[in-house]
């Protein structure tokens, strides 16, 4: 299935849609990140930094179209990360890192609270799917979620390299050629990263797909591109929580390197669960909070110290067991992450439409939007959204 994403001021409001839930509020929100890592805020340009949360607010209006007119939270989020794919500025799709043998090696996944009611046939069991080792998929996400939505095609929670794309390929999803993914910025970064001259450049045959926007990187900033994923959690009006990542990797990864991004509960997570006890259903029902419980979380950072810790399922383990705030579980796993010397940041969002971003470096591209249809980013550790 193609996404494709009209062109809005990235400042735009749009009018809400109708809930389809009857007497019911019309209550979604988006939250989504860019990568994170270590950015100095000093030499970043205005003109940099523009061009970054333009490209978040188009992300987030892509996705806040999806919700508005009462679509599901996986497609939101799928929208919303295919932005991003789409973007040279982000580790993710066309503007994917190469790894030590200059190829571009994706990875994507998605995840569901609850399956999505347009397709009622998916078993509440079968929570999401992971993809990775992808190389000619031009949107990682959108391939995600066609796997998801394929039970009897792909019955597992991951797949890799060439099968996955066969298998996504027959269902609809956009193959092209490896020379898509190539872009001027991210090859100097793997050469300098290796030691190696950044020129002559490969053959102008690189890179000939079209991504609908070329924004200039200058070459003096190559350490402010982020390092980290992309991704987007999005609770839509019936309840149900989704969360969709995508990435390239770490720059000059080893070859057939599995990250964080498509290994469930590492770097992402969702789930859906009744509060248990009297006392604590009787109070939810009091404050009108119903007794489901939803949330959704992606990361983006140092992908191994998410595998080691879990880090996704564990923010969501904290809420369900503990019944500590999102905002308190999120806090505590990125600062674990600290201890043991990952940098990174999440995204999580609950069924309250609370929601928690933190990190624990010097920068997340991160932004939301809710219904008033305003989309609101950040970029740096220290930045309000605006």
């Amino acid at each position: 299935m193609l996404l494709h994403h009209a062109p809005h001021d990235e400042k735009q409001a749009l009018l809400p849609g109708k809930s389809s839930r009857k007497g019911g509020k019309v209550k979604y929100t988006l939250v989504i990140h860019g990568g994170a890592g270590t950015m100095d805020k000093g030499r970043s340009t205005p003109e940099l930094r523009a061009q970054y949360k333009a490209a978040l607010s188009r992300a987030l209006v892509t996705g806040y179209q999806v919700l508005s007119t009462g679509g599901e939270a996986m497609d939101a989020v799928v929208a919303a990360v295919s932005s991003m794919e789409d973007c040279i500025l982000f580790n993710a799709g066309k503007g994917a890192v190469f790894n030590v043998a200059g190829k571009n090696e994706l990875e994507s996944s998605i995840m569901l609270s609850t399956p999505p009611s347009t397709h009622p046939t998916i078993p509440e069991t079968r929570r999401g799917m992971g993809i990775t080792l992808i190389t000619h998929a031009r949107n990682p996400s959108q391939l995600a979620r066609a796997l998801y939505l394929s039970p009897e095609t792909a019955p597992h929670t991951m797949l890799s390299g060439v099968n996955a794309e066969k298998l996504g390929e027959a269902l609809g999803v956009q193959l092209v050629d490896e020379s898509y993914f190539w872009t001027e910025a991210r090859w100097r970064e793997h050469r300098r990263g290796l030691g190696l001259p950044e020129e002559p450049l490969p053959d102008p045959g690189h890179g000939s797909g079209s991504d609908g926007e070329r924004p200039k990187v200058p070459t003096d900033l190559l350490d402010q591109l982020p390092t980290g994923t992309v991704g987007a959690v999005a609770l839509d009006e019936r309840g149900c929580i989704a969360a969709c990542t995508s990435t390239g990797g770490r720059t000059n990864k080893l070859v057939g390197r599995v990250g964080d991004t498509p290994h469930m509960g590492a770097g992402f997570w969702a789930e859906e669960w009744k509060m248990k006890g009297w006392a604590r259903r009787t109070w939810r029902k009091i404050r009108g909070k119903g007794v489901k419980v939803a949330v959704g979380v992606s990361g983006t950072g140092d992908g191994d110290y998410f595998i080691r810790l879990a880090t996704a399922s564990t923010i969501g383990r904290r809420v369900k067991y503990l019944h500590e705030p999102l905002a308190k579980a999120a806090r505590h796993c990125i600062e674990e992450l600290r201890r043991d010397g990952g940098d990174g940041g999440v995204i999580a969002l609950d069924n309250q439409g609370n929601v928690a971003m933190p990190l624990n470096c010097s920068g997340m591209y991160r932004g939301i939007i809710r219904e008033d249809g305003i989309a609101k980013t950040a970029i740096f550790d220290d930045d309000e959204l605006d």
